[in-house]
């Protein structure tokens, strides 16, 4: 499996982040059609946990997260309601393996994207560069919600 690198995490947020609002808007117009499924499903977990604050920033992670694939020159299928289907049980299974123990080698393994695991978790607990951080709350759903997106994208990658 190819793991995207952190050169292209670096990249990914270089252009995401330099982007004027109509190149953000291409941008999630473009991953929006890409990946439809796989945007509908994340976008519910913003319903499901009453959390308008999560919206925006599933927007533009998922957004983020398609160009770290993009740059890592990593093609994806799009992700199928059958592949949804079939991660959830063990996802959850995952997380409550992970809560339980605090040990982040069960995220890497069950992700198969270590760095992009472990970039999710720093951008949820440290504050950004003006100093705003995420109350826990929405901290540890950003986490969880992001970590399946970068799963059920590992599982998409084609060849």
């Amino acid at each position: 499996m190819k793991h995207v690198s952190l050169a292209s995490i670096e990249k990914a947020i270089e252009k995401v982040d330099n982007l004027d609002d109509d190149g953000l808007e291409r941008l999630s117009e473009t991953c929006a059609l890409a990946q439809e499924t796989l945007l509908g499903y994340v976008m519910s977990a913003a319903v499901e946990y009453q959390n308008e604050k999560l919206e925006g920033l599933l927007i533009y992670y998922f957004c983020l997260l398609s160009e770290c694939y993009n740059q890592e020159g990593i093609r994806l299928r799009a992700v199928t309601e059958e592949d949804i289907d079939q991660f959830e049980e063990p996802y959850f299974e995952m997380l409550d393996a992970y809560f339980s123990s605090d040990d982040e080698d069960i995220i890497d393994e069950f992700s198969d994207q270590p760095n992009l695991a472990q970039f999710m978790a720093m951008e949820v607990s440290t504050p950004d560069s003006d100093g705003t951080s995420l109350d826990d709350e929405t901290a540890t759903q950003l986490f969880i919600v992001t970590l399946a997106m970068i799963s059920l994208m590992s599982r998409a990658i084609e060849g």
